[in-house]
């Protein structure tokens, strides 16, 4: 009988094992939501239930990018009272001439996660992954000219890489993006706000009931080699 029973329960180890990660349709893998993310910060996750925390001193992540399949939290859930943000090592060029300097932007996605209460959107590149910050501004404006980017929502995140760009060697976008305009409960839309000496910028607009909401940094990297960073930001 013993012989029998082996593959059984080898089936069942196997089926364990698989059901330890998932990926989501936003195309960053994720741990279960049962579990806690671990966290690269001294931000404490905010329950939904609870005021959230706001983080004043901005955070600096050292290690090296997570191997493909992974994912890690690099800002913990708080509402930034500065932008927040995560520094890389990055030595460009990153591939010798003619190959890309910089890290290149390749796709963005958005994704709606109303079980577990936030949405996300996420930028996806091609090289070593980029510095970056997130934080509200009381408008975001495009670099270089200073002008206002048109945003959905009644409140606006700032994001920028760097460095970084988002077009080749002849000037023309890298990216796959999805429509600018979301429209989930309080991620409503994002806009391009700069792609201009190493720096890529953008803008999110985010529908509150009055108090900012909480945001999420995190990172992973994909099958393919493209590195990912995840800006979460809580459904209300």
């Amino acid at each position: 009988m013993t012989p029998q029973r082996v593959p059984l329960l080898a089936g069942v180890v196997v089926l364990l094992a698989a059901a330890c990660t998932t990926t989501d349709h936003d195309g960053a893998t994720t741990a279960p939501s049962t579990a806690p993310a671990p966290s690269a910060t001294a931000a404490a996750t905010t329950p939904a239930a609870t005021p959230a925390a706001t983080s004043t001193a901005p955070i600096a992540t050292t290690a090296a990018p997570p191997a493909a399949g992974d994912w890690r939290v690099t800002y913990g859930w708080a509402v930034p009272a500065s932008p927040a943000r995560v520094t890389h090592s990055v030595r460009v060029p990153v591939t010798p001439a003619p190959g890309e300097p910089l890290p290149v932007l390749v796709r963005i996605e958005v994704g709606d996660h109303p079980a577990e209460g936030f949405s996300r959107i996420t930028f996806a590149f091609r090289g070593p992954t980029p510095s970056y910050q997130v934080g509200y501004v009381a408008r975001v404006e495009s670099d270089g000219s200073g002008d206002p980017v048109s945003l959905p929502g009644n409140a606006f995140l700032a994001v920028r890489f760097d460095p970084a760009q988002a077009h080749d060697s002849a000037g023309r976008s890298t990216v796959t993006a999805p429509p600018r305009t979301i429209g989930y409960p309080t991620l409503r839309g994002w806009a391009p706000a700069g792609d201009f000496e190493g720096y890529v910028s953008f803008g999110l607009g985010v529908q509150t009931s009055g108090a900012r909401l909480p945001v999420r940094l995190s990172e992973s990297t994909r099958p393919d080699g493209t590195h990912v960073v995840s800006v979460d930001v809580r459904r209300g």
